[in-house]
């Protein structure tokens, strides 16, 4: 019976934690488990001798750690892999981003330490990351080559106030497609750049971090009441909501802890609407890969206000749930590989800017 289900290999150096996770997937009845391995050189030698579905990888490990089991992986025999991490420093927190920049379609975060009874409370997000790893594009999992500016992208003008703005939405496999993205974006590029990526709080720092150091513009989490200005990325940390307010002194941040909306905070949906209010039709929606729906809603209200929306295409993104919504739902109707989706945004804002 358990043949007709997804096959998972869980890696932990822990045997109590392989075990763990074990009987958390196989108790749902959804997964079964096929092995286990204690180290990344374990894991490359299970993966080749039982050829599993999905993988669940621990980030700390002896040996072979998870972020070099997973690039060769990745490489080599791809597959949907789902990260688990203890994250409770800078360091963990940053694997974790790396992770997902390799390819792994997802990460939990083991919620006290490396060995933890407490894994049981996020057995369900154990199983959800599972079930989302079930619907990934094989194909666009695949390593992807860092993107380099080209000579010039430095030339920065002064920050002003905003007066165009592209708000972006990314969940699963959302750092990967940010990477790509974002550094193909100028420093002088005439707008402000506002991204809610779908992530757990205290990741969003060391996502903006690692995204400002392959990036021309200038990245970091957004704070409550800074001001809006072009060439700077606001990245929406996670657990808050992030909109856009008009005051006498131009756009501003504004951070707020409401209910989540799709069952996520950030909610791309309370961006974008903000966005269209403040910024009509110098707003640019873009909408990238991830599960579920939001944004759409987000996108319809960004086009109602004369702007213009972007959706990533099928064939890059790593779900295509969300640029799906964006186009059944919200009316997107530009669709663009990830690769030239810099490069749409740049023509539209020229365009906007030309008009007379």
């Amino acid at each position: 019976m358990s043949s007709d289900r997804p096959r998972v290999l869980v890696v932990d150096d822990s045997a109590f934690m392989r075990r763990l996770a074990s009987q958390i997937i196989e108790a749902s009845g959804e997964f079964t488990v096929v092995g286990t391995a204690r180290n990344g050189f374990d894991a490359l030698k299970q993966i080749h001798a039982l050829d599993p579905d999905l993988v669940t990888l621990d980030v700390d490990m002896p040996e072979l750690d998870g972020l070099n089991a997973l690039g060769y992986i990745m490489s080599e025999v791809p597959r949907p892999v789902v990260m688990l991490s203890a994250g409770t420093t800078g360091d963990g927190q940053a694997a974790a981003i790396r992770a997902l920049e390799l390819g792994a379609v997802e990460f939990v975060r083991k919620p006290s330490g490396s060995i933890s009874l407490d894994l049981r409370d996020v057995g369900e997000q154990l199983l959800a990351a599972l079930r989302a790893a079930m619907e990934t594009n094989l194909a666009a999992l695949r390593m992807m080559p860092r993107y380099v500016p080209e000579a010039g992208d430095e030339s920065a003008e002064s920050f002003e106030g905003a007066t165009t703005a592209v708000v972006v939405a990314s969940s699963t496999g959302g750092p990967r497609a940010l990477t790509a993205l974002l550094p193909r974006l100028p420093r002088s590029l005439p707008a402000a750049v506002l991204v809610v990526q779908h992530m757990p709080t205290g990741f969003t720092k060391s996502l903006a971090q690692r995204l400002d150091g392959v990036s021309p513009l200038l990245i970091d989490e957004a704070e409550d009441g800074e001001p809006v200005v072009h060439g700077r990325v606001y990245i929406a940390p996670g657990g808050q909501h992030m909109s856009v307010c008009e005051t006498p002194a131009g756009p501003r941040i504004s951070l707020n802890c409401e209910p989540p909306m799709w069952g996520v905070r950030p909610a791309a949906d309370i961006l974008f609407r903000s966005a269209a209010r403040v910024f009509g039709p110098s707003t640019i929606g873009v909408v990238l890969t991830g599960m579920g729906r939001d944004g759409a809603d987000g996108i319809r209200a960004i086009l109602d206000a004369g702007g213009r929306a972007i959706a990533q295409d099928r064939e890059t993104s790593t779900i295509f749930s969300m640029p799906n919504a964006a186009i059944a739902i919200g009316g997107a109707q530009i669709v663009r590989p990830l690769t030239s989706i810099g490069a749409e945004v740049c023509e539209l804002i020229a365009a906007m800017r030309h008009v007379p």
